[in-house]
C-alpha cells in the first residue's frame, strides 16, 4: 500500500496503531506535541484487560514484552468504609485478567517496537483542514504543514483533528480528582500503606471517594474524587500546595486518619484534574480520509477502560487497513462500525461503580454488588 498514513498523538492508541501497521509492513508517521519521550511523567498504573488491551498487544506482537513489565500482586483489591472498616478484600492469586503495569513502561515498549524516526517529537498541531479527494492538511504550531491521504486523530480529549468530523466538544462531568503521591510508604506512611494493601483500594461515598494503588518502588498513588462544580475548584488555590491540601482534606474530616493521610501526608503538590466527557454514544458521518481513535473519538468519565479502548481502537484500525490495502474507505468504515457500539457499551459497563461512575444513592453497596457478581462469574 503506497498511501501515506499520518497519526496525530503518540499516546498508547496512536503508538499501537503505528505498531500494528508496522507488523503488516505498512509505514506511518506519528506527530507528537511533546518535545521528547521523557518530557513529562506518563501517569500511574494501568490494568490491561484480557478482553481489549491485551488483544491489542497480541495484534502488535508485544505480549512477551508486556508480561515482562507486569507488577505481580497488584490485582489485589480492597474496599473500605470511611471509618477504615474493610468491606471487601481480594488477594491477587495470579488468575485475574487485568494485570497492572506502569503506563510509562507500556508506552516505552510501544516506542521501542517502532522504526527510528516513526515518531516526530515537538510537532504540536494547531489545526487541520480538508483539501478534497480524501486528502487533509495538518498545520503545526511552527507554521509547517503536512498533507496526507489518511489522517488519524489519536490526540486525546481536546483533539485538533475531531472538528473535521464532529462539532462535539468535551463537557465537564461534574466531578474532578486531585492526585497525590506518598513515597517510601511502608516506612514513612505505614498506616496508609496498610490501608491500601498490596494492590488497589477504594472508598466510595456520595460525592466523595478515594482510590489508591501501590505502584513500583513502594509508592502510593491516590486519586481523591469530589463531585463539585468547577467554580468550587476555582476557589481553591492549587499554586499553594499546603492550602490546597488542607482545603481538600477538610472534605474528608470524618474519615479514618489512615485514609486522610493519603491527602494530608502527600509528598508532592496535589494536582487537580477536571474530568470531561464527550456526549454518550458520540459518532459522526463518514468523511473520506480521516478518523479518530481513543479519547479523541469517545472520551468518557474514567471507568478503567480508556487506555484499553484506545489501544484496541489502534489495533483494530491497523488490522482493518492491512486487510483492505486498496480500499481505505472500506477499512475505515469497518473500523468505525465496530468502534461506535464498542465504545458506547464500555462507557456504561457494569464495573463502572468501581471508578465512581454511577448515580446510585448508596454507591458503596452498588460497588460491592458488582464485585460480588464478578466473583460469581469466575
Amino acid at each position: 500500500m503506497t498511501t501515506d498514513i499520518t497519526i496525530i498523538g503518540a499516546g498508547l492508541g496512536g503508538l499501537t496503531l503505528a505498531r500494528v501497521l508496522h507488523v503488516h509492513g505498512i509505514p506511518a508517521t506519528v506527530y507528537e506535541a511533546e518535545p521528547s519521550p521523557a518530557a513529562r511523567s506518563q501517569g500511574g498504573m494501568l490494568d490491561i484487560h484480557d478482553y481489549n488491551g491485551q488483544l491489542a498487544l497480541e495484534a502488535a506482537h508485544l505480549m512477551d514484552e508486556f508480561r515482562g513489565i507486569v507488577l505481580e500482586g497488584r490485582q489485589a483489591l480492597r474496599v473500605l468504609a470511611p471509618d477504615g472498616t474493610v468491606l471487601f478484600d481480594k488477594a491477587d492469586d495470579g488468575t485475574g485478567g487485568r494485570p497492572e503495569v506502569q503506563r510509562g513502561e507500556l508506552r516505552q515498549i510501544l516506542l521501542d517496537s517502532l522504526p527510528a524516526g516513526t515518531v516526530r517529537w515537538g510537532r504540536k498541531v494547531s489545526g487541520a483542514r480538508t483539501l478534497g479527494d480524501g486528502r487533509h492538511e495538518v498545520t503545526f504550531a511552527d507554521g509547517s504543514t503536512v498533507a496526507t491521504r489518511l489522517l488519524v486523530g489519536a490526540d486525546g480529549a481536546w483533539s485538533r483533528v475531531r472538528p473535521l468530523l464532529s462539532s462535539a466538544v468535551p463537557e465537564y462531568t461534574g466531578k474532578s480528582v486531585v492526585e497525590t503521591y506518598l513515597f517510601d510508604a511502608d516506612t514513612r506512611h505505614p498506616a496508609a500503606a496498610k490501608a491500601v494493601g498490596g494492590g488497589s483500594m477504594i472508598v466510595h461515598t456520595p460525592g466523595r471517594e478515594l482510590f489508591a494503588h501501590r505502584e513500583k518502588g513502594d509508592t502510593l498513588h491516590a486519586y481523591v474524587g469530589l463531585t463539585e462544580p468547577q467554580d468550587w475548584f476555582d476557589a481553591v488555590d492549587f499554586t499553594d500546595a499546603a492550602a490546597a491540601t488542607a482545603r481538600v482534606a477538610k472534605e474528608f474530616d470524618d474519615w479514618a486518619p489512615e485514609l486522610t493521610a493519603l491527602i494530608t501526608d502527600c509528598d508532592t503538590a496535589p494536582v487537580l484534574r477536571a474530568l470531561h466527557a464527550l456526549p454518550a454514544g458520540h459518532r459522526w458521518d463518514r468523511v473520506p480520509g480521516v478518523t479518530l481513535i481513543g479519547d479523541a473519538a469517545h472520551l468518557s468519565a474514567p471507568n478503567g477502560e480508556g487506555a484499553n479502548l484506545a489501544m484496541l481502537d489502534g489495533a483494530e484500525l491497523g488490522k482493518a487497513l492491512a486487510a483492505r490495502p486498496d480500499d481505505i474507505e472500506a477499512a475505515i468504515t469497518a473500523y468505525e462500525e465496530a468502534m461506535f457500539p464498542r465504545s458506547a457499551e464500555a462507557a456504561t459497563f457494569e464495573g463502572a461503580e468501581a471508578h465512581g461512575n454511577d448515580s446510585d444513592s448508596d454507591p458503596i453497596q452498588a460497588l460491592l454488588a458488582a464485585l460480588a457478581g464478578d466473583e460469581q462469574t469466575r
